[in-house]
């Protein structure tokens, strides 16, 4: 969420800045500042009220000593006029403050200025490349073919189970996942994450703080009775941490890493790209979140960019890096870089994590803060990282190591699966 001082600071640069996100900020923008002029308009005359009559309450009681008693009442009469006015003051205060706040969470993120012009995906900038694409020929299989041939995933049986979109993992198919799981857990400690193992339901408040909520609420499982919502990433457990906490800045970075079933709608998903582990209801992923000051935080996304990188490229998948454009960016980023990789047998790219900046706007919904060197307190900068995503990366390695005699692990999976093909 954006402070209303950044509005209120230099309101037509916000407009222009949430162009680039083809958000057309002008109406809301202005609503805002009238509203957020209200508010203060009505706080400064409460203040106003609120010392008249703290300081005529006290003279009433020194009327009374004085013996001046008629005065003394005529004073309580008007002091007691002035706290009805104060009353709806105050009525009119908590108001205008809801209507801020409303107005401010519809508006997303401004976008960094190395981020590119552009509406949709095709607009992305490739910024770097790693790995061969391997030529497979035409007689190659997709993932969900192989899958079938040497069952390691049934997603069939997922339907019977739970419906489409919640496949079935087995036997070696089970264990590659779970391999990839510890690799990638060990990696992020390697790095120095501090591994947490977060809930996989969460209160509004946090899908609120992340700003998943109100923006995402269709997309996510939401279980009623209890209003609790299935995370989607478990950034939203691990940020929601530091919700309402003050940090001390010897303690910046924070660096935390987990492990989280994820749970997504994708409404509207269909087609032929959503086939087998292209786009899934459930699926497994580990994340890397940080927490640091605004002015280290940009080095800690290239930090975090450095370490996706490594992960794909120890891997030996074909991998490319896109900064997206502001049409494609999500609501609550600053900057994103999406790194994709390929798939040999489907002949397509695919996107296997998002590293982003949200600089302070998680953080002021958080009301996350921390204190520097002058004891004086400001909002930090929050940033998360796919460290990966499982799916895509299990179709890309299943494809594209497919083999006359099996499909054979990447080296570094080998001490994770216990196996060196699957045959």
């Amino acid at each position: 969420m954006l402070t209303i001082k950044t509005i209120n600071d230099n309101p037509e640069a916000v407009i222009k800045k949430l162009a680039k996100k083809h958000f057309d900020g002008k109406e809301i923008i202005y609503k805002v500042l009238g509203e957020d002029k209200r508010r203060r308009d009505i706080q400064t005359e409460l203040d106003g009220l609120l010392a008249d009559v703290n300081a005529k309450s006290k003279s009433i009681g020194a009327l009374m000593k004085e013996g001046k008693k008629d005065e003394a009442e005529n004073l309580r009469s008007f002091v007691q006029e002035v706290k009805g006015r104060i009353q709806v003051l105050e009525a009119d205060l908590k108001d205008a403050e809801v209507q801020v706040q409303e107005m401010l969470v519809l508006i997303p993120n401004l976008p960094a200025d190395e981020v590119p012009e552009g509406r949709v995906a095709e607009d992305n900038v490739e910024i770097k490349t790693g790995g061969t694409i391997p030529d497979l020929g035409d007689e190659a299989l997709p993932h969900w073919d192989l899958a079938k041939k040497y069952d390691l995933i049934d997603f069939e049986l997922g339907v019977k189970i739970s419906g489409a979109g919640f496949p079935v993992y087995k036997g070696k198919g089970a264990r590659l996942q779970r391999a990839l799981i510890n690799y990638f857990l060990d990696k992020a400690r390697d790095a120095g994450y501090l591994e947490i193992q977060p809930p996989y339901v969460v209160n509004a408040a946090s899908g609120y703080g992340t700003g998943n909520l109100p923006d995402k609420e269709g997309q996510m499982y939401h279980a009623t009775l209890d209003d609790l919502y299935l995370i989607p990433t478990a950034e939203i457990p691990v940020t929601n941490i530091y919700r309402d906490v003050i940090l001390e800045e010897k303690d910046l970075p924070i660096k935390n890493t987990a492990y989280s079933a994820c749970f997504r709608r994708e409404a509207g998903s269909y087609g032929k790209d959503v086939r087998g582990l292209n786009r899934l209801h459930q699926f497994d992923k580990v994340e890397i979140v940080r927490i640091d000051t605004p002015e280290h935080s940009y080095e800690s996304l290239k930090e975090m960019v450095s370490h996706v990188e490594s992960l794909v490229t120890e891997l030996g998948l074909p991998w490319r890096i896109l900064r997206l454009c502001g049409g494609d960016m999500s609501f609550t980023s600053a900057l994103t870089f999406d790194f994709e990789v390929f798939s040999a047998a489907q002949k397509r790219w695919l996107e296997v994590s998002s590293v982003s900046n949200f600089e302070s706007f998680q953080a002021n919904r958080l009301k996350c803060r921390y204190r520097n060197t002058d004891k004086k307190t400001q909002l930090v900068h929050t940033l998360n990282g796919s460290a990966l995503a499982l799916p895509r990366i299990v179709a890309a390695l299943l494809e594209n190591n497919q083999k006359s005699d099996g499909i054979h692990i990447p080296k570094v999976l080998i001490p994770y699966t216990g196996f060196d093909i699957i045959d």
